[in-house]
């Protein structure tokens, strides 16, 4: 009778959990009223050169690595419900300690609480939607669906935020910051709404951290047996690596051109509902594109990236530098909307409820570390040349890269089920 309840309960958590899902993350998966303006706070508001403000964003995945074991035994101690939410109040941390800071140091400070905030959340909210979703064959049809909605929600409240965070600026910068607090605290307030799933924080027995530890050292030397796995965390890592970085070189090429601070957030509304669009459908361009489907999003934003800067460098019309700007970040924003979701759902394909947090890790850790090198890079190229250049260089060794690593997955990873080594599918499979 007991069990029958808890069934039905469990059952009831799920559906709360998956209509919740989408309507949490289109005010949580990220900041808003953020990125259209952050570069300008932090440069023209706190006196932080491009460069520092690469340098801080380089240390943010570094805090990422450090703190990626703590967080998973933290997850597994407490259960993601609970760890979402203090993921979300770390997160309402960070905007505090900006708005108040006085410093390069504050600034460090609340990058470390935005790194604790988001390498929960990064392990947290997919993988408590994909543990809502009974299992089937179409569950991972159904995750995509489901997910690719929410994050094109998340990317046109973004479009909004982003053009009314550009006015707000140059009426007053901190006005975008406390609208962006007042958000992050709504995202705490939703995360309590949230069902635990597996009751683990309730039903798990404590074990020791050294065993956790080790248990969590077994599954990842299990993950990367997996060549399939293995390609795709590293692809996906490099490129959202270039995805997050490049975040703050569009900031910093428009602030060279001069662009008005109002039109930062207009420009950046637009390509958040393009970015919308694409999340939206990237199921359609995945069954378009099926095992080329990373190959068409990855290409396109690397060579862009070298246009853009040669073009800039040249100091050309005006007109057709923005012209050139604009078709530019048109080619990234697609790309990156529709590649957040679909990675998520290569790495959980094939894979079991122990397996995904594990996976998730191990993918933010990857990310992390990528992330933070080429933000460093960047930040020492900032030092010494223009914007313009460092978009060259960087697109220049991104294509040597990923050309590199598409021609090695082209092998093993996005065949039929029935075309994987037997060995590469069962290693999935073991907890």
């Amino acid at each position: 009778m007991d069990s029958t309840k808890e069934m039905i309960s469990n059952e009831r958590a799920k559906e709360k959990n998956v209509k919740l899902y989408p309507k949490y993350k289109m005010i949580s998966w990220d900041m808003l009223f953020y990125y259209a303006i952050i570069f300008l706070f932090f440069t023209q508001i706190k006196g932080i050169s491009a460069a520092d403000v690469l340098l801080a964003e380089s240390f943010y995945p570094l805090f990422k690595v450090i703190l990626l074991f703590p967080a998973t035994i933290l997850i597994d101690k407490i259960g993601k419900r609970k760890s979402l939410i203090a993921g979300n109040i770390f997160i309402s941390l960070s905007t505090f300690t900006y708005i108040m800071s006085t410093d390069f140091k504050m600034i460090m400070l609340g990058q470390f609480f935005f790194a604790v905030g988001f390498i929960i959340k990064g392990i947290c909210e997919t993988n408590m939607l994909y543990d809502s979703i009974e299992k089937s064959e179409k569950r991972g049809d159904i995750f995509t669906k489901i997910d690719g909605k929410a994050s094109s929600l998340y990317y046109y409240i973004d479009g909004f935020s982003s053009i009314v965070s550009g006015f707000l600026f140059a009426i007053n910068g901190y006005l975008p910051m406390i609208f962006c607090f007042i958000t992050n605290i709504i995202s705490v307030i939703l995360s309590f709404k949230f069902e635990e799933i597996d009751n683990i924080s309730d039903t798990k027995p404590k074990i020791k951290m050294r065993k956790e530890i080790k248990d969590l050292r077994i599954s990842l030397k299990n993950i990367m047996k997996s060549s399939r796995l293995k390609n795709l965390l590293m692809f996906g890592a490099i490129f959202s690596g270039l995805l997050s970085v490049l975040t703050t070189l569009r900031s910093s090429i428009l602030s060279d051109i001069n662009i008005p601070a109002q039109y930062f957030g207009m420009i950046f509304a637009v390509f958040g509902i393009v970015s919308g669009v694409s999340a939206k459908n990237q199921y359609k361009i995945h069954k378009k594109y099926r095992n080329k489907t990373l190959t068409v999003l990855s290409i396109p934003v690397v060579i862009s990236c070298i246009v853009l800067g040669l073009w800039c460098s040249f100091n050309s019309n005006y007109t057709l530098t923005i012209i050139i700007m604009m078709l530019a970040f048109f080619i990234q924003f697609i790309s990156k909307g529709a590649f957040y979701t679909l990675i998520k759902q290569y790495l959980n394909n094939f894979t079991n409820t122990d397996l995904r947090a594990k996976i998730s890790s191990l993918y933010n850790m990857l990310e992390s570390l990528l992330r933070s090198i080429i933000s460093f890079l960047a930040s020492f190229l900032l030092r010494y040349t223009t914007t313009a250049n460092a978009f060259v260089i960087v697109g220049c060794v991104s294509t040597v890269i990923i050309i590199i690593l598409l021609d090695n997955m082209r092998k093993k990873v996005g065949l039929k089920p029935e075309e994987y080594d037997e060995k590469d599918i069962k290693i999935l499979q073991l907890k």
